[in-house]
């Protein structure tokens, strides 16, 4: 759903010249791609009044293309960042994720009303479908702490509560000048700030891009008294809204923001939030006279008005997968800024820790617990250790480990992980501790209708792609019939084994208590596929209990011939749930002990909740892991991942990983080679 540019298509016939005068259009890839998807060809010249001509808002160069529409008589394009924008602001080179392309006007201007304004003023924004999107993007933007720029650093306390919080903006910012604005004014709302809250502090928080040096704003520390305080550091924007007990603003996008904090924020200016009916209006616009809802201002300005690009497939997007991009960079962000300290990471997985972890500052390795932790401490960076092999000297350690959806091919193989786990709690395959994934279970127990829908279309694109941790395409062999129970074999010497299991933790022992419960069963065991592939040890005889031993065989395919599986620790314990079939753990994998399985082994008192399906999904495959995308070389959603599995759209791993993995294998017991 967008307006009013929607129906052209991206390029071809149906495209239109669009000739612009200013740089910056020429070197911004990214704003020409958007344009281009958008149905514009972006080009240099002398337009005809059949074209457009390109500006950016009302920017110092946007005079060239003004005064050449007016010459020629050619409509204008007006060209914005979007309200959800990148992590840091547009002056440190971080590309937009979307743009705002307005026919009439710029949304900031009240002289002329934009086509933004337009929608708020006559689109009917009763859809049903339009709403429930917009209350569901409202609520995920909170969820992850999105802004337009969401860089901000989540451990900086925000000031005591009970404090009136004035924005700042970035000094000369056309969205200030074209009022005719300017320091008086700001001067008059910390007036109107003091008058209105007798005796309460008051924080005036700085810009992102004062506080990043690039534009000075219209306060500094000359404006700070024992009542007033100028916070220039890094903090989030709902951190300020929650301890405030009311925000001042002249036009900045943090009143549009406090409104769907629960305030009523007091608007100097005339941004086009203001006039709706949501906000304290010094001096209102005459001609904005409709009330709104927060949904209903919500779908206009975020679903409606603007051209969201999705970076992953350079196609054109909805709101949701701005949000879940955003999302995936800034949990990157917040993680990895400080730096890490790398432990027993062999050296093939180092470039896979680079790309996960060192966007921000690069990983340092070191295997030697003691010198890692010194070297934490003077560099102020933060520690992480291969979860296998972390002991008591990597305490306080965060642990890493392959996350679910893994990749096309073995990890033992050597192909790199399209997803990894970090858990500074414990490890989810360690039922001894409480984990981080056993935290998000039980936060999601409740999930909103946004989050149990996106959990039931991500199991529907698992289970429609045939998609498992290790993705093969092997065939499967006709198989007996009856009641088919499969067996998945392990690797025997397993981190999750040993730790995820009490009298039962063998093949063999799993495969007799299989046996034994279900004599009349057709009992299929699968090999664990890097036994199969003799990258690991664990070859079991299972002909005195199973009815078919397969070395081979997509692993989704088999789940769905059988009835039902019976497992020590095996996640194909929780595709099998993915697939609604019956689960018997016999071990206490992650998923057990939360309702959704028959449980035979010794499970954590503390999982003493009942969860749906859906939430063990959404904290499993949503919340735990982090992925990346090989492609475009950056943190990535899971839907992005499942998208990748499902096309094929991977690079290809050759035989030297091959060889490689088959050498780790005979010299594993010599650690100083890998390291």
């Amino acid at each position: 759903m967008q307006y009013p540019l929607g129906d052209r298509a991206a390029g071809g016939p149906t495209s239109r010249r669009l000739f612009v005068y200013t740089g910056g259009f020429l070197r911004q890839r990214r704003v020409r791609r958007i344009l281009h998807l958008s149905g514009f060809d972006v080009r240099l010249g002398r337009p005809t009044p059949d074209d457009l001509i390109g500006v950016w808002g009302k920017s110092p160069t946007a005079h060239r293309g003004e005064a050449i529409a007016q010459k020629y008589n050619v409509p204008l394009l007006r060209v914005e960042d979007a309200f959800l924008r990148s992590l840091a602001p547009g002056r440190a080179g971080e590309l937009p994720l979307g743009l705002l392309l307005d026919t009439s006007g710029v949304h900031f201007d009240p002289a002329t009303p934009s086509d933004l304004e337009k929608l708020l003023a006559s689109h009917p924004l009763d859809d049903t479908a339009l709403l429930d999107a917009a209350r569901s993007g409202m609520a995920r933007m909170a969820d992850a702490g999105l802004s337009k720029y969401s860089g901000f650093d989540a451990s900086l306390p925000p000031p005591e509560p009970g404090y009136v919080l004035v924005v700042d903006q970035a000094r000369g910012d056309a969205s200030v000048t074209v009022t005719q604005a300017g320091r008086a004014e700001f001067l008059e709302m910390l007036v109107f700030a003091q008058e209105e809250h007798p005796g309460v502090p008051v924080i005036i928080k700085s810009h992102p891009e004062t506080a990043a040096g690039y534009r000075a704003g219209y306060f500094g520390p000359e404006d700070e008294n024992d009542r007033i305080r100028v916070v220039t550091d890094n903090i989030a924007p709902a951190a300020l809204f929650g301890g405030a007990v009311g925000v001042y603003t002249y036009s900045s996008q943090m009143g549009f923001d406090a409104i769907f904090a629960g305030h009523k924020p007091r608007v100097f200016g005339q941004p086009f939030y203001a006039g709706w009916g949501l906000t304290q209006d010094e001096n209102p616009v005459p001609r904005r006279t409709r009330k709104l809802t927060r949904a209903q201002l919500f779908a206009a300005a975020m679903i409606l008005y603007p051209r969201w690009y999705d970076p992953y497939n350079d196609r054109l997007c909805d709101l949701d997968r701005v949000i879940s991009t955003l999302h995936a960079k800034t949990r990157a962000w917040h993680a990895d800024r400080a730096g890490w300290i790398a432990s027993e990471t062999r050296l093939w997985k180092r470039k896979t820790f680079q790309n996960y972890f060192g966007q921000f500052k690069p990983v340092i390795f070191e295997n030697d617990p003691e010198k890692a932790r010194q070297l934490a401490q003077t560099t102020s960076r933060n520690r992480m250790v291969w979860a296998g092999k972390a002991f008591e000297a990597h305490a306080n350690a965060t642990r890493v480990e392959d996350g679910f959806l893994r990749s096309q091919g073995l990890g033992a193989a050597l192909v790199p992980p399209l997803s990894l786990i970090t858990d500074d709690i414990g490890i989810y395959y360690d039922p001894s501790r409480p984990s981080g994934l056993e935290q998000l279970i039980m936060q999601r127990a409740k999930l909103r209708p946004d989050q149990k829908q996106r959990a039931r279309t991500l199991i529907s694109r698992i289970v429609a792609g045939g998609l498992s941790k290790y993705n093969p395409h092997d065939a499967l062999p006709d198989l007996p019939q009856g009641h088919r129970i499969l067996v998945p074999g392990q690797v025997e010497d397993d981190a999750s084994i040993l730790a995820g299991t009490g009298a039962i933790s063998t093949n063999e022992s799993l495969l007799h208590a299989t046996r034994n419960a279900n004599p009349d069963a057709v009992i299929i065991y699968k090999t664990h596929p890097d036994v199969a592939a003799g990258l690991r040890a664990g070859q079991t005889d299972a002909t005195p209990f199973a009815d078919l031993v397969l070395t081979q065989g997509d692993p989704a395919k088999l789940i769905a011939c059988v009835d039902e599986v019976w497992t020590m620790t095996s996640l194909l314990g929780f595709e099998t749930l993915l697939r609604g079939k019956k689960v018997v753990t016999v071990g206490a994998p992650f998923y057990a002990g939360w309702g959704l399985t028959e449980d035979r082994g010794r499970i954590p008192p503390r999982r003493n909740l009942a969860v749906s399906l859906e939430t063990l999904v959404h904290a499993t495959l949503i919340d735990y892991p982090r992925y990346f995308d090989p492609v475009t070389k950056q943190p990535c959603p899971v839907e992005v991942v499942i998208e990748r599995l499902v096309s094929g759209t991977l690079p290809r791993h050759g035989p030297f990983n091959r060889t490689l993995s088959k050498l780790q294998g005979v010299f594993a017991s010599q650690s100083h080679l890998w390291r």
